[in-house]
C-alpha cells in the first residue's frame, strides 16, 4: 500500500502535557521520500502562482519553508518568537491557550506588493499564523496562501484563517488536540 504523508508522522502521547497527543513531524523530515512528498504536496496548489517569498513560522516552518523557497527559487523570511531576530523588527502579539506570545519579523524582510506563502507544520488554533499574516500585511505584502502539513480541525484554526480571507492548504488532519 502506498504511504501518505500522514503515515510518516508519529504520535507521542502525553507530550508536552498529560492528555496531549503530540504530532511529531521529525519522523517525516527524517525520511527522504516522506519529506519530498510533503514538500511537493505543499507546493502543488500554488503551481503557476506568482510567489515572491516564502514565510516560515518558528520553528518547524523554517524547515518546510526553506525547502519550498528553494524549490520555487525565491527568498525565505523567518517569523520568530520575540527577541530572536537581530536588527530592527516589528512585533505582533497573539493569544495562546495559556496566555499571550509575540512574533517578530525584520522590518525590511518584505516589500510592499510582494506575494507571500506562509508555511508551518501544524495548524491548531491559528493564532500563530494570524500573527504572521498581520506582520506580512503590515509590511505591505499580500499573503496568497497558508500551507500546513497537519490540521487539528477541532481547534478551529482553519475556520479562523478562512474568516480572514485566507486560502488554507493542509496535507492531513488529526482529531483532538
Amino acid at each position: 500500500m502506498k504511504k501518505t504523508v500522514k503515515d510518516y508522522i508519529r504520535t507521542i502521547a502525553d507530550f508536552p502535557h498529560e492528555g496531549i497527543m503530540f504530532r511529531d513531524v521529525t519522523t517525516l523530515f527524517a525520511d527522504a521520500r516522506g519529506f519530498r512528498m510533503a514538500i511537493d504536496q505543499l507546493l502543488h496548489p500554488y503551481a503557476g502562482e506568482e510567489i515572491d517569498k516564502v514565510v516560515g513560522l518558528e520553528a518547524r516552518g523554517f524547515i518546510l519553508g526553506g525547502a519550498i523557497a528553494h524549490q520555487l527559487s525565491v527568498g525565505f523570511v523567518p517569523i520568530r518568537k520575540k527577541g530572536k531576530l537581530p536588527g530592527a523588527v516589528i512585533s505582533q502579539a497573539y493569544t495562546l491557550e495559556y496566555g499571550e506570545a509575540v512574533m517578530e519579523v525584520h522590518d525590511d524582510a518584505l516589500m510592499a506588493g510582494e506575494k507571500v506563502l506562509i508555511v508551518d507544520d501544524l495548524l491548531a488554533t491559528g493564532g500563530t499564523c494570524e500573527a504572521g499574516i498581520k506582520l506580512c500585511e503590515r509590511l505591505g505584502a499580500e499573503v496568497i496562501g497558508c500551507a500546513f502539513v497537519i490540521d487539528l480541525p477541532d481547534l478551529g484554526g482553519r475556520r479562523l484563517l478562512k474568516k480572514l480571507g485566507m486560502n488554507v492548504h493542509v496535507l492531513c488532519e488529526f482529531e483532538g488536540a
